[in-house]
C-alpha cells in the first residue's frame, strides 16, 4: 500500500497528514492541478500496455471488485478536501484501471454531493465501459477520459495486451453507448505509438470511431517517461501533427506540444515521487 504526505499550508501552521489511497496534488497536461484517487492496488489493470510507465502489469484482469473499505477512501477525502485546497480536479487514475474498482461510483457520489465545488475526473482505458453497471458507476463525474488507440484488433492487442475476455469491438461499442447515456464531457485520448498506429489506414479507422464517438476533446498524447517495452519510442512533433490532420477533427489537441510547468503551481516539492 502506498502512503502521500500532503502538507497544506496556512499563515501559522502546517497540517501534514498520511494517506493511502490519496496522491498529489500533481501537475498534469489536461486536468492542471490535480488531486489523485488510486482505488486499485499497484500491478492490477485490464491491461498490460506496452507504453505504461507504471510497468509490467502483475495482475492482468478484468475482474470488478472492492481492494478497500471504501470508508476509507471516503474519510481520507473528508479530511483533505475540508480544508478546501486549490485543486482543479478531483481525479480517479493511479498504477491500474480505476473502473475495476466496484466503489468508483459510491466514491463519485460522495464528492458531488459532499463537495460540489471540485470537478470530478475520471482517468481510464475504456476496456470496460461495455458494462452497463461501470457506465452508471461514471454518470455523476464531470469528466471521463477515456483511451482509444486503434480500431484494428490486431493493433490494439500489440499495444494494451488486454486481459482475457477483453475485445476491442466490445470497448468501442462501449464508449458509443456511454456517449448516448453521458451528459458530462468527454475527452478523448489518442495515444500514438510510432509504427503501430500511425499508418493511413489506422488513422482513418481512428477518424471514423472519434466522430461516432463524438467527443468534447481530442487529446493526441505519446510516451513522456519510459515505458514498459523499451522499443517504445515517442512520437515526433512532426508525426503528431500528422495525425491531428489526418484526423481532422475540429476539437483535437496535441498534449506533447503544450508548455504547462508555468501554468501550473505545485502543491508538493516532489511531484515525481
Amino acid at each position: 500500500m502506498l502512503f502521500s504526505d500532503f502538507i497544506i499550508t496556512n499563515d501559522e501552521n502546517r497540517h501534514v497528514m498520511h494517506y493511502a489511497h490519496l496522491f498529489g496534488p500533481v501537475r498534469s497536461r489536461r486536468l492542471k492541478r490535480s488531486l489523485g484517487i488510486d482505488l486499485v492496488p499497484s500491478g492490477i489493470c485490464t491491461f498490460n500496455c506496452v507504453y505504461c510507465e507504471c510497468g509490467t502489469t502483475a495482475d492482468i484482469t478484468a475482474g470488478r471488485r472492492d481492494f478497500f473499505p471504501v470508508q476509507e477512501v471516503l474519510s481520507e477525502l473528508e479530511d483533505y478536501l475540508s480544508r478546501s485546497p486549490p485543486v482543479d480536479f478531483v481525479t480517479f487514475s493511479g498504477s491500474g484501471e480505476p473502473t475495476l474498482s466496484l466503489s468508483i461510483g459510491t466514491v463519485i457520489r460522495f464528492l458531488k454531493d459532499r463537495f460540489p465545488a471540485y470537478r470530478v475526473a475520471v482517468l481510464t482505458n475504456g476496456s470496460l465501459l461495455d458494462n452497463p453497471g461501470v457506465r452508471r458507476d461514471l454518470l455523476s463525474a464531470d469528466v471521463v477520459l477515456p483511451t482509444v488507440s486503434s480500431i484494428n484488433e490486431e493493433t490494439f492487442r500489440k499495444i494494451h495486451r488486454p486481459a482475457p475476455g477483453i475485445s476491442l469491438h466490445n470497448i468501442l461499442e462501449g464508449l458509443v453507448r456511454f456517449r448516448k447515456e453521458y451528459t458530462g464531457e468527454i475527452w478523448l485520448e489518442v495515444f500514438i505509438v510510432p509504427g503501430l498506429n500511425t499508418s493511413d489506414a489506422e488513422l482513418s479507422g481512428l477518424r471514423k470511431i472519434i466522430f461516432e464517438i463524438r467527443p468534447d476533446r481530442v487529446q493526441l498524447n505519446t510516451l513522456d517517461r519510459p515505458g514498459t517495452e523499451d522499443w517504445v519510442r515517442p512520437a515526433s512533433a512532426a508525426e503528431l501533427d500528422r495525425v491531428k490532420e489526418l484526423l481532422d477533427f475540429p476539437a483535437a489537441e496535441n498534449l506533447a506540444s503544450q508548455d504547462f510547468t508555468a501554468r501550473v503551481s505545485l502543491c508538493r516539492k516532489d511531484p515525481e515521487e
